[in-house]
């Protein structure tokens, strides 16, 4: 069984994968989700709510489970109680996939929680998420018995040593790309196949993108940058720089079947990121066909393996030749295109399905 928290974000599109590969293994997971809002509460009927001791009991739904609000209450729940909020379901024991590290565990099940990464426990790299929380949160759940899984060995790495946790506590299992449903977008106005270089993301701090504008201003390029994404921390200040640099285009968020357009006919995907858990946009462009300029970081070197140009993202000279090289090397571009799509088969439903049944000891 798998939750769906996370719905319309990365988080999201890691639980939809989940589901398309199990789906491809003749397996149909049931889904907890977090109810329908009959009535409208106040502010303190929900902190009263939250605050209950005991256990929540779900409803059967057609696809799954529900419990109202289950998501929202259980943060609650975790900051008075300080452990995760307990669910009973109805039928036997199962196993239950968190694709998000919340505070909820199901009685009696096996909880395995999917860990993207620890980054907020890096003081040197900006995040809005509350680190010392996270800390808290994630041994909370192993003392309650939890499992963990994460999406690289590089995030692997990094979790058991900021959590200080020995190396047989998080199985690296990486994730699928699910490209399907480009067909449902079009590319925006003024965009033509081949003649932008494209970044996809949050647009904040961590991506590098302050670095990313100056190398691009600095490198004489022609070819538009496009940056698509939604707000994410030091958005205002990112912004300014792009309309300060021309030929930067800030497109703002965008619909799946848009982005996956954007990807599809990008010159080259531009993800130079200080850190990641993964990257899936590289392994998404990688699916697609398109080349990569990617960030020599450890994660999104080990997605990308051989089928990526990898740069230092600290070095905005570096940045600035990178940037050069892949709009302006055609036979690169195709040499890297070939390598990717070969690389990206690593990340097809299939293979993630197997990795996902040794992951649930089914294999």
């Amino acid at each position: 069984m798998l939750s769906d928290a996370g719905a319309g974000t990365g988080i999201g599109q890691f639980a939809r994968a989940v589901i398309a590969a199990l789906q491809v293994a003749d397996i149909r997971p049931l889904i907890l989700e977090s109810g329908d809002r009959v009535m409208q509460r106040s502010q303190a009927a929900k902190l009263l709510a939250a605050a209950r001791p005991w256990r929540r009991v779900a409803g059967a739904r057609a696809q799954g489970f529900f419990i109202r609000d289950v998501f929202r209450e259980a943060q609650v729940f975790f900051d008075i109680h300080k452990r995760p909020m307990p669910i009973a379901l109805p039928g036997p024991p199962a196993i239950m996939h968190w694709t998000y590290p919340l505070p909820l565990r199901v009685i009696g099940w096996r909880n395995l929680y999917t860990v993207h990464d620890v980054l907020p426990l890096d003081p040197a790299i900006p995040s809005p998420v509350n680190g010392p929380r996270l800390r808290r949160l994630l041994e909370a759940l192993r003392r309650s018995g939890g499992d963990f899984a994460t999406v690289s060995g590089a995030a692997r790495m990094q979790i058991v040593e900021r959590m200080g946790w020995p190396v047989d506590a998080v199985t690296a299992c990486h994730q699928a790309v699910d490209v399907v449903g480009m067909a449902n977008g079009a590319l925006p106005a003024g965009l033509r196949r081949g003649e932008y270089l494209l970044y996809v993301g949050a647009v904040e701090a961590r991506k590098n993108l302050h670095r990313l504008l100056g190398a691009y201003r600095a490198s004489g390029i022609a070819t538009p940058l496009v940056i698509s994404g939604p707000d994410g921390l030091d958005a205002a200040s990112i912004d300014a720089q792009i309309a300060a640099t021309p030929g930067a285009i800030r497109l703002g968020v965008q619909p799946r079947g848009t982005v996956l357009q954007l990807l599809a006919n990008a010159r080259a995907l531009v993800f130079v990121s200080l850190a990641e858990g993964f990257g899936l946009p590289v392994a998404e462009a990688m699916a697609l066909g398109t080349p990569v300029l990617a960030a020599n970081v450890p994660a999104l070197a080990e997605v990308a393996g051989d089928a990526a140009l990898l740069v230092e993202p600290l070095d905005v000279t570096a940045l600035q030749r990178a940037l050069i090289t892949i709009d302006g090397d055609a036979p690169l571009r195709s040499r890297l295109s070939a390598l990717g799509l070969e690389r990206a088969r690593h990340f097809a439903l299939a293979p993630y399905a197997q990795r996902l049944l040794t992951l649930y000891g089914m294999a």
